[in-house]
């Protein structure tokens, strides 16, 4: 189980930024022995996959800490940011790492299985985050824009390192997910309640 927790956290995290746990896993290729991806995903190591990476996280950086660009990068990041999460979780979950010695052994049979697992998973995390940053540049007048924006870039680091040397804290972070969905709807439950309150103070007065 540990190829799909290692492929679990590497898919959540595309799911925040696409380019973070891709850049990761090629980097740890490259330059370390912690994991050694399989033949099929050896392209994350090249150079140039590397600069190109580098220079789209850049971009992805600093247009998500800009209200408004934050929205339209959320919008074209519905493709970019599942696909990053298929990928992620197929060269994670098949990959060997300090934790994981017998990589492809849960997925075996079924290759597209983990690529369409990672999709799933990245596309529902988007989604939460693309729901939540309305709600926060509301709250905070865009001001809190590029407070949640780095909080999620550090998150992304944070669960894809984890992911590979010590998945089995992934759990936490679903715990984390799941908690932060019920404060999140509760949330959106108490501001329809909050407009729907002043609407009707307006209409007695």
């Amino acid at each position: 189980m540990l190829e799909v927790l290692t492929g679990t956290g590497l898919a959540a995290s595309a799911g925040l930024n696409a380019y973070i746990p891709l850049l990761t896993m090629g980097l740890l290729a490259r330059y370390t022995d912690l994991i050694d991806l399989p033949g099929g995903w050896t392209w994350l190591g090249n150079g140039w996959v590397l600069a190109i990476l580098a220079v789209l996280l850049a971009v992805e950086v600093v247009a998500d800490k800009v209200p408004v660009v934050d929205h339209v990068n959320d919008v074209v990041q519905t493709v970019v940011r599942p696909t990053a999460g298929g990928l992620a979780f197929g060269a994670g979950s098949s990959a060997e790492t300090v934790t994981v010695s017998d990589p492809g052994s849960f997925f075996s049979s079924h290759e597209w299985v983990p690529v369409v697992t990672g999709v799933l998973i990245a596309l529902g995390v988007h989604l939460l985050k693309s729901a939540a940053r309305p709600v926060i540049n509301a709250t905070t007048a865009g001001v809190g824009a590029p407070v949640a924006s780095t909080a999620e870039d550090a998150t992304s680091v944070l669960m894809s390192v984890v992911a590979i040397l010590l998945p089995v804290l992934v759990l936490l972070f679903l715990v984390g997910l799941v908690a932060f969905v019920f404060w999140f709807r509760r949330r959106r439950s108490d501001r329809r309640e909050q407009r729907r309150a002043a609407r009707a103070a307006g209409f007695r007065v």
